[in-house]
């Protein structure tokens, strides 16, 4: 009678993992097309090449390698990683031997991709029933973290390509009412050059190996356990990334340093500028309107995805040990400093991306947790933020500039109740969740939450504020 109970249980579930499994192959298979419409490469295609090619980053494969290996033995993850290294240092030789130089992306991490795809195929092939299921999970997981690289890039450049004008001229106005931070932390880190500029390039850039970081203390007991968590930072993660990008379609924003610099990365800058003065002279006011630029530099600003991660990197990272916890608030510091030091970002970007990120993390953990009222209640006066912030960037950019002294506050106040929001349903949930596990429950291990059985202690390592 129980298995019969359980496993019509499980049914939905799977349902759902199918489906979600489903829309997933599909949303790729329609950005191949969509990157081949443009005569490049889509993220099956250019996931496929780093089998043998070059990666465009071998750090970011051996994360999701990381990933893969939180359901293996410590026996199994040394095997694991010994054999990418040499599967890495016959790709080096072979290069060498053959004359091929690496001029792009790094000359390692085809290893990482060749251990996750071999674990798929030992799960197929010497795995059965819920073993099977673990590890494809693990892999799954994997390949999903380099997958949504590869998605972004494509999303990127889907932006770049459709979307031949920019509203950079009404966030840069709006923008007058925080007091035009970006100029501001410009030039802030032109004065700590050169190791201001270094180290938050860095920071910026290894932004998903922080990530993976606190993902892997979340999924410490996955092994121990055989199965995950209910809730970890990586599907924060993705679904930032899915989301994300569909908003830079509607709201097309290139950044200060392209609209009003020299641009980067190669891109934007030059004729395409409105005016060459970031960050030295702060833009004077005007009547904002759409303006052209290149089919190259993407459209991803608004709002900060970065800001987003960073954010979420620091929420999971509340509940770690103290070294993880001082790492997650100095990412979150030093990215927020990367986005507008380096005028990749307005300080729109930024409250709209914290904004974005808390309500993506609570919606997940509603639906988890079978869309409680008090999450729908905050995801609803999230959402109305967010998309209040995009409307009143869009349509009073001139007011929020004429009165700075009303609209900065504004902008702040209706931040500061999404993030109060955000600890009070917390809170709220934790004191529900410990009522219900009892004031007798024995302590347990390894800083698990107290009187958590073995089958659920996992759910008991989300982190959270």
């Amino acid at each position: 009678m129980k298995d019969g109970i359980g496993s019509a249980a499980r049914r939905p579930r799977t349902m759902l993992w199918a489906t979600a499994g489903a829309v997933a192959v599909a949303f790729l298979v329609a950005l191949e097309i969509a990157a081949r419409h443009y005569g490049l490469p889509g993220p099956i295609s250019t996931q496929a090449q780093e089998v043998v090619l070059a990666p465009k980053s071998g750090f970011l494969l051996y994360a999701g390698m990381a990933l893969t290996m939180a359901v293996l033995t410590w026996r199994q993850r040394l095997i694991a990683f010994g054999a990418a290294v040499g599967i890495d240092v016959v790709f080096a030789l072979t290069r060498w031997a053959l004359g091929i130089e690496v001029t792009s992306g790094n000359p390692f991490g085809n290893g990482a991709l060749w251990v996750i795809l071999g674990c798929a195929v030992v799960a197929v092939t010497r795995r059965a029933g819920p073993e099977r299921v673990l590890l494809l999970k693990g892999v799954g997981l994997g390949l999903l973290l380099v997958a949504g690289r590869k998605t972004g890039d494509t999303w990127l450049l889907i932006t770049s390509k459709t979307r031949p004008t920019v509203l950079d001229q009404y966030v840069v106005t709006a923008d007058h009412a925080l007091g035009n931070p970006s100029w501001l932390a410009g030039r802030l880190v032109r004065a700590t050059a050169p190791v201001g500029p270094h180290l938050l390039d860095w920071v910026y850039a290894q932004l998903a190996v922080a990530a993976v970081v606190v993902a892997l203390y979340q999924l410490r007991r996955v092994a121990a356990e055989r199965r995950f968590p209910r809730h970890h930072l990586v599907r924060t993660f993705l679904v930032i990334g899915l989301l994300g990008p569909a908003v830079y379609m509607v709201f097309p924003v290139v950044g200060p340093v392209f609209a009003y610099g020299t641009g980067a990365f190669g891109t934007g800058g030059g004729h395409w500028a409105w005016a060459d003065i970031w960050p030295d002279t702060p833009p004077q006011l005007g009547v904002p309107r759409p303006m052209p630029y290149d089919d190259v530099t993407p459209r991803n600003c608004m709002p900060s995805l970065h800001t987003a991660w960073a954010t979420t990197i620091f929420l999971h990272s509340r509940r770690g040990p103290r070294a993880l916890r001082f790492a997650g608030v100095f990412w979150l510091a030093a990215t927020l400093g990367a986005t507008l030091g380096f005028g990749y970002h307005y300080g729109a970007d930024l409250i709209a991306g914290v904004v974005f990120a808390l309500t993506v993390e609570v919606g997940l953990r509603t639906f988890d947790r079978g869309w409680d009222r008090s999450g729908i209640r905050f995801v609803a006066h999230g959402a109305t933020v967010f998309v209040a912030l995009l409307a009143s960037y869009r349509w009073l950019p001139q007011e929020m500039a004429d009165h700075p002294w009303v609209f900065g506050p504004l902008l702040l106040l209706a931040t500061a109740s999404v993030v109060y929001g955000y600890v009070r349903t917390i809170r709220l949930w934790d004191a529900r969740d410990a009522a219900a596990r009892g004031p007798e429950a024995p302590p347990a291990p390894d800083g698990a939450a107290p009187g958590v059985p073995a089958q659920t202690r996992s759910e008991a390592s989300e982190i959270v504020l």
